[in-house]
Formats: structure tokens, sequence, C-alpha cells
């Protein structure tokens, strides 16, 4: 699944967490924006969301995985089921650990861990000759 050996995918999760920053600051940055010009917190949240996944698609086929064939479907789901681990392990993680901060980013690390494992090996697929 993972080839801890190869220096190629030492690259492609290198470029996947570099996109991340930047996915991250978009998204956040439009969830901003929105609210500071008086937008609904709720449905400033879920706009930043939807196009910010459609951002992080953009950034993750072009970048990330730009040697990868994508499959937009699939990318979605992802992001569905991601959306749920993520909240599955804040909610176990918060039960053993008392900051909310702390099991806030070991959730994060353990889905984003996660999530490229499942877009490497599901949504973006090797390219056939």
């Amino acid at each position: 699944m993972f080839d801890w050996k190869s220096p190629g995918e030492w690259k492609r999760v290198f470029r996947y967490y570099q996109a991340g920053i930047v996915n991250t600051a978009f998204g956040y940055g439009l969830f901003a924006l929105l609210v500071y010009l008086g937008v609904n917190i709720y449905l400033a949240q879920i706009v930043s969301h939807v196009v910010g996944m459609a951002f992080n698609y953009l950034t993750y086929s072009r970048y990330a995985f730009a040697d990868h064939r994508a499959n937009m479907t699939r990318f979605v789901l992802s992001y569905a089921v991601n959306y749920l681990l993520g909240l599955g392990s804040l909610y176990a993680l918060s039960q053993f650990v008392a900051s909310p901060y702390a099991a806030g980013l070991l959730s994060t690390v353990f889905v984003s861990a996660i999530n490229y494992l499942v877009l490497r090996k599901l949504v973006f697929t090797e390219k056939t000759a």
C-alpha cells in the first residue's frame, strides 16, 4: 500500500502536506471572509467547505498526485468519509485526552494520514500506458 523505501512516495507525501497547508489556508480564509462580509457562520462554513473541496481537488490532482489519474466522484465520497472519520476520532480521543486542542490535533494527524492512503489508492490511481 505504501512503499516506505520509495523516494517518489515520500515526495508525494511531502507534496500532499504542502497542498494541505494551502488548502487549509484557502478554506479558512474563505470562511473568515464570508463571516466578515456578514454571512451566517453556518452558511459560511458550508460554502467554504464545498468551494474548498473543489479547490482541494485541483491542488491534489495537479500538484500532489499530478502523475496519476483522478476520479472526482471517489474524491467527493472520500471527503464525506473523511469528515465522518474526523468526527468519530475527535469524539473518541476527547474521551481520553483532556485538552480539546490536543484531541483535535491528534484527530487531524490521524485522519490526514488515512486520507493520504485513501486518495493514493482509491482516488488518484496510476496512469496506464
